[in-house]
């Protein structure tokens, strides 16, 4: 529940541009980015006392099953100073389950702080998260945390970042000791130790007698990694060799934002040892807006490209990447202004739904606090009230400069549970409950089946739907029944058809006629569905058109096999005919229906599974036994890897057979074993699996 605090802080251009850093914190679960997240606001002044995840204190898991389940379930915005810079920052979810928190808070930042465990270095999670900061040309730099725990390894986390994720990691800090011995950190940079005693300051000394020489060769490895990826650093290498320190940070702060180099620091969290020097080096190497290209849209009245400048005296423009339901407030809208700036009460346009809407009040978040303001500015992360018929991926800008940026893309669900009221009075508190929950997570689908009248709702894994499931019960105080986990399968055809839809129906009267001569043909997987009309000659008039795409539409969502959704196909509409009186929309829509009902049985129609790609990491000595588990369960080993006395499977997974795999790993391997896996691709149902599917 959101609770608003007493005293409102203005938020005003007190801040410069140029010092305003927004970021987000992402990892694997479990890697510690929320405990890191909690000393960073504790250091900074935001928080006077430090949350505990373990404890379940910590400030930015707010929700009750995140402090129940030791984990952050959804994305939290906060904001902090430090020396006289604003860091916005985001924490995200580290369960594959809710990538789409990570997906849509990547989206709208400038930079990263990407958190590894010492110990287990690059982990599942940790790829895809990486890839999906790729995918939005984010700077990053990396924090491998708990170097105090046993089996902590520096360079083997820094060897994993260049093996697995094909990175130009630049350690700019050294730990000094290991394991229990890990007492501070060797600055490269200004050539230093700082020391973290319980209690007291940071202390700078000079770096022990038996590190000087690594140091050395370390920093000399840095230079050259700077000097290759800054030509200004370079110039300096080639003409004197000895590089000053501040043009030294330049050029990785350069290279950093480019994406050349990763800086690398090291610490930990919970032991309270390196924290300040990740705000450092936020401030000193993560982009403020300005150092960021400018984000372009389609502006709406020439359909030509467009940038937004990242000045306040732009066009206000900004987009919509997270809904939230509270019941005091209601929606609160979280948006990221790109340009331009704007005052509560004001008036926005809606690019996306073509509306004209006023935003009520503007709130500085702080998790679950909120801090009323009455201006937001080019670079702040907010949350609005009164935009009610703004949607994630939304653009609102000023009506006068209507722009229209790009949206957030999200995978499609894979897995589905039925729900349905233990009352019929609690029907349409489900309905109402379920439609708020899909708003503010886009990956959660809700779907009703005429054939069984139940309520379906869809995700991305058992994990997700159970919080769900427990939101609604507990918040909404719905009272409902839930069935097991089903697989999302689809249907799709694996040739080429050609077939006649006719709906005629003669009577007394008026009658109906819709006649149409349709092809169909399979597109790549995940390409989707496709209409294409190739009527010459006016067969048929344009206006029934639209109809014949939308029986088609309407038979695609049901397949002839199991009556799962029809994807991958392209439909062309080829010929037909028409009558003058009894032709109508009504009909042709039939007809269309009827139609493609018609191609896709020719065209060799066959079941879709979703296929996860998972790791499942186990000692040693259960690795043939795990590999022969999976074999059994239709996975196929794609690779396996070694490393002290840790084998790493790599393989694709049914999701059909990943129901109580967990049980049976934590059987064979005493427990010791894990796994981790996110959705791949879809694939055919093998004939025998499939007819089973079918019945």
């Amino acid at each position: 529940m959101l609770k608003v605090k007493a005293k409102a802080q203005v938020m005003s251009r007190d801040v410069q541009l140029e010092r305003i850093r927004n970021i987000g914190i992402i990892a694997h679960i479990d890697a510690g980015k929320t405990t890191a997240t909690e000393m960073i606001l504790h250091y900074s002044g935001q928080t006077y006392k430090i949350g505990r995840v373990d404890d379940g204190t910590a400030e930015m898991d707010w929700m009750d099953q995140e402090r129940e389940r030791g984990i952050t379930i959804v994305s939290a915005a906060t904001s902090c100073q430090w020396k006289d810079y604003r860091i916005n920052i985001i924490d995200t979810p580290g369960h594959v389950d809710f990538t789409a928190e990570v997906e849509r808070s990547l989206r709208v930042l400038d930079g990263g702080v990407v958190v590894f465990d010492g110990v287990a270095g690059v982990e599942s999670q940790s790829e895809m998260v990486w890839r999906q900061a790729d995918r939005y040309h984010v700077p990053r730099i990396c924090f491998v945390n708990k170097m105090d725990r046993t089996g902590a390894n520096f360079q083997r986390t820094i060897d994993t970042m260049k093996k697995r994720l094909k990175a130009n990691p630049a350690p700019i800090q050294l730990p000094i000791g290991a394991e229990g011995s890990f007492t501070g950190i060797i600055d490269l940079i200004e050539e230093t130790a700082w020391y973290f005693p319980t209690g007291t300051e940071i202390q700078q000394a000079e770096i022990p007698g038996e590190y000087r020489e690594m140091a050395a060769e370390y920093r000399q490895n840095l230079i050259e990694n700077i000097a290759e990826n800054d030509d200004e650093v370079m110039l300096a290498y080639i003409s004197d060799g000895n590089i000053e320190t501040t043009l030294l940070k330049e050029g990785l702060r350069r290279a950093t934002i480019a994406t050349k180099i990763v800086p690398v620091i090291c610490g930990s969290a919970l032991k309270d040892t390196g924290v300040q020097p990740v705000l450092d080096a936020i401030v000193d190497y993560l982009p403020s807006p300005l150092d960021v290209p400018p984000v372009e849209g389609t502006d709406i009245k020439t359909e030509q490209k467009k940038s937004c400048p990242p000045d306040d005296t732009a066009p206000f423009t900004a987009l919509a990447f997270k809904i939230v339901t509270d019941p005091f407030v209601g929606r609160l809208v979280y948006l990221r202004v790109y340009s331009g700036n704007i005052k509560s009460g004001a008036q926005i346009y809606n690019a996306t739904t073509d509306k004209k809407e006023r935003i009520g009040r503007l709130y500085q978040m702080h998790a679950n606090d909120r801090e009323e303001i009455p201006a937001v500015y080019t670079g702040s992360i907010v949350a609005a009230v009164g935009l009610k018929g703004t949607s994630t991926g939304d653009t609102v800008c000023d009506s006068n400069h209507p722009i229209r940026l790009e949206s957030i893309t999200f995978p499609e669900p894979v897995i589905s549970i039925a729900i349905e009221p233990k009352a019929k009075a609690d029907q349409d508190r489900i309905t109402d409950s379920l439609i708020k929950l899909a708003e503010e997570d886009p990956t959660f689908k809700v779907q009703y089946n005429d054939q069984t009248g139940q309520t379906l709702i869809s995700g991305m894994g058992e994990l997700q739907l159970e919080v769900i499931v427990t939101r609604l019960l507990r918040e909404f105080q719905v009272k409902a029944r839930v069935s097991k986990p089903r697989v999302a399968y689809k249907e799709t055809i694996t040739g080429s058809a050609r077939a006649q839809g006719r709906f005629v129906r003669q009577t007394g009267g008026h009658g109906q006629y819709g006649d149409v001569w349709l092809e169909i043909e399979p597109l790549d997987r995940g390409a989707g569905f496709e209409f294409v009309n190739k009527i010459v000659g006016g067969t048929i008039p344009k206006e029934y058109i639209p109809a014949i795409k939308a029986g088609v539409q309407g038979a695609t969502a049901e397949g002839i096999l199991a009556g799962y959704p029809v994807v991958d196909v392209r439909v062309t509409a080829v010929d037909g005919s028409y009558h003058d009186v009894d032709s109508s929309e009504i009909a042709f829509r039939m007809a269309g229906s009827i139609g493609a009902k018609k191609c896709i049985e020719k065209a060799g129609p066959v079941l879709l599974e979703p296929v996860m790609k998972m790791e499942v990491t186990t000692p040693d000595e259960f690795l043939s036994e795990v590999i022969s588990g999976l074999n059994a369960r239709r996975a196929i080993i794609e690779g396996v890897e070694s490393y002290e006395g840790f084998g790493v499977i790599q393989c694709c997974f049914p999701l059909a057979e990943s129901f109580g795999y967990a049980t049976i790993l934590r059987s064979i391997s005493q427990g010791r074993a894990s796994f981790f896996m996110e959705f791949d691709h879809y694939e055919a149902v093998p004939a025998e699996i499939a007819k089973s599917i079918m019945l």
